[in-house]
């Protein structure tokens, strides 16, 4: 789809608001009781509140804000994060595969050869040669150097996989075999509590202070209604995107109106509004991804990393209909062609065993079929038994015999043998935004004339221009702790000006 830069702002929307200050509300309340009966306006324009004033602002506690949280205390900058939803990670918490990185130790002790030109052509062609270089080659630069930090706080990512669209294995994961999403959010958590950094959350900003043309804190309200104002010189925006609110999407989107997203509720894109609002620009914003594995009753993704450990995709009839390991885009409609539009992911104990999100997620859920063999996962299946035991045994033979992948699939090749047999039944869902905030690749926002707005940076998928009309698996992690970084330590040289 072609890149949209419209001057056309996203339409606002009705806002969360904070936990924080009730008990202001509540003396404030005390006082006037005796007095003059006065309305909730005029309580709430007595009432606003002051919330101190920071080195830096970040607004969104997912992994980018909090990348850059830890970021800017270490280099003894007074921080404060704030998050709308009850609790920290944001759309962090759902991600499953893993940090896309090159180069790294773990990489070479497993002997994989990668490169920044191998990262940087895979990232660029996965997003059909639209994302922006600048950005492409400042993500696998400082990829490898990204795993070295989160390791340093013991977040280490220590196993390799594949995803769709790599050259090679450079998809790092907990050595668990646990979603990569919330074991990154778990270890920014405790190393931000480390820090003594200022979380809060339920509280939702909803416009961008200035003065002088440049940011001066941001503006914020909790439950009551309650204006709170936080007072800095630098403001990073790490909100997410606006995978949840379906009513955005469905001015760039339509088709994907009535779709499933796997995104939480708070990715409603309210950093794109405010942001605009003091005169951001943004990119690509047509750009939304679907992605191909997703349980339709309940939106839980089943991780890329189940077909990069070996998972083939069949339809209702029992067939193969593609190269499990093509892009999301890619892989998303060839599904759709298929009758029903849905397809069974398919694979043995081996990749139900490292992949810890499959007992976590789908089993308890009874989301998924398991079966000792394939006629018996057929019948659970509803789908043509000789016809599904024959397109396994022939995936099965192919790759005993070195025999070529009728479907051009040349990646994680692994045989389907060890039983029980497994099968989850999943269609596209909306994931990910790629279009977003125009920046730079020093996390500055820019404006519509590609000027830097003083004081306000932004990381993460609020951001536009990276990934292009597609994101590979794993770059998203890569992202936020990269541009996240990246953001604070800007920030930091631009308060020293």
């Amino acid at each position: 789809m072609k890149s949209n830069t419209s001057n056309k702002h996203l339409s606002r929307r009705t806002f969360l608001e904070s936990a924080l200050a009730i008990g202001a509300a509540a003396a404030a309340t005390t006082l006037t009781g005796c007095g003059t009966p006065h309305s909730f306006a005029e309580e709430k324009e007595k009432n606003k509140l002051d919330g101190g004033a920071f080195d830096i602002v970040i607004v969104g506690a997912g992994g980018a804000g909090m990348a850059a949280a830890i970021g800017a205390a270490d280099q003894g900058a007074k921080v404060i994060v704030l998050e709308k939803m009850p609790v920290a990670g944001g759309n962090t918490c759902f991600a499953e595969g893993g940090m896309n990185a090159c180069c790294t130790r773990f990489q070479k002790q497993a002997g994989v050869q990668d490169s920044v030109e191998l990262m940087v052509n895979d990232t660029y062609k996965g997003g059909h040669q639209k994302g922006k270089m600048e950005l492409i080659q400042h993500l696998c630069e400082n990829s490898n150097s990204a795993i070295d930090w989160l390791d340093s706080m013991g977040i280490t990512l220590s196993k390799l996989g594949m995803s769709g669209g790599a050259s090679v294995k450079r998809m790092h994961r907990p050595a668990t075999g646990e979603a990569v999403g919330k074991f990154i959010v778990k270890g920014m958590v405790k190393q931000c509590q480390k820090r003594g950094i200022g979380i809060i959350c339920n509280t939702k900003v909803e416009e961008i202070l200035m003065q002088d043309g440049k940011v001066a804190g941001v503006r914020a309200r909790n439950p009551q209604g309650l204006e709170i104002s936080y007072h800095a010189r630098a403001v990073i925006v790490t909100t997410g995107g606006f995978g949840a609110n379906h009513k955005m999407i469905a001015q760039y989107r339509p088709e994907l109106i009535d779709a499933v997203t796997t995104n939480q509720p708070g990715t409603q894109g309210d950093g794109l509004v405010f942001s605009q609002a003091v005169g951001a620009d943004i990119v690509d914003i047509g750009e939304i991804q679907v992605h191909p594995t997703v349980e339709q009753s309940t939106a839980t993704l089943l991780s890329e990393s189940i077909r990069g450990d070996g998972a083939i995709l069949v339809n209702s009839k029992g067939e193969r209909f593609g190269d499990e390991m093509r892009t999301r885009d890619v892989v998303s409609q060839s599904e759709w062609a298929q009758p029903g539009k849905f397809a069974w992911a398919v694979f043995d104990k081996t990749v139900h065993d490292n992949n810890l999100s499959i007992k976590e997620k789908f089993v308890p859920r009874k989301l998924i079929q398991i079966a000792d063999d394939f006629n018996s996962l057929a019948e659970k299946m509803k789908v043509p038994a000789a016809t599904f035991a024959a397109t396994v045994t022939s995936y099965n033979n192919n790759i005993a015999q070195g025999v070529a992948d009728p479907f051009g699939r040349t990646k994680s090749l692994n045989p389907l043998v060890k039983p029980p047999y497994c099968a989850v039944k999943v269609a596209p869902g909306i994931h990910h935004c790629m279009g977003g905030l125009r920046v730079n690749a020093k996390a500055e926002v820019l404006d519509k004339n590609g000027k830097s707005i003083p004081g306000l940076f932004a990381a993460g998928e609020v951001t536009g221009g990276l990934h292009g009309g597609n994101r590979l698996g794993g770059n998203a992690v890569c992202d936020i702790n990269v541009n996240g970084r990246q953001a604070q330590d800007t920030a930091l040289k631009f308060l020293k000006q």
